[in-house]
């Protein structure tokens, strides 16, 4: 559904998949720190709102929806996830450290 409103596939990570994570591993390897790497897993329920207001935080300004388009578009994604209710996202939360 965001990829077809978007109009191209979603691609871009956030920086926390673990291919990201491995290249900022591997260049502070480079640049003389030793690493120490853990992943911590949760799981947390999330409403609507929270997906909306999630998309919306992950869309550049330019990608928003026009204000008056907004409630439309929340609801598209509540029909969408709603006969999958309640959603639960499983959340690895990767820890990266370094030290001299």
């Amino acid at each position: 559904m965001l990829a077809d409103w978007l109009g191209h596939p979603l691609t871009a990570p956030c920086g926390a998949d673990e291919d990201s994570q491995t290249r900022y591993r591997d260049s502070l390897v480079a640049a003389g720190y030793e690493m120490d790497f853990r992943v911590v897993e949760h799981r947390g329920e999330l409403t609507i709102d929270q997906m909306v207001g999630g998309v919306y935080s992950a869309l550049s300004e330019e990608s928003l929806p026009a204000a008056g388009e907004r409630a439309a578009f929340a609801d598209r994604i509540r029909v969408a996830v709603e006969p999958h209710s309640p959603y639960v996202e499983p959340v690895p939360v990767r820890i990266l450290t370094g030290r001299c």
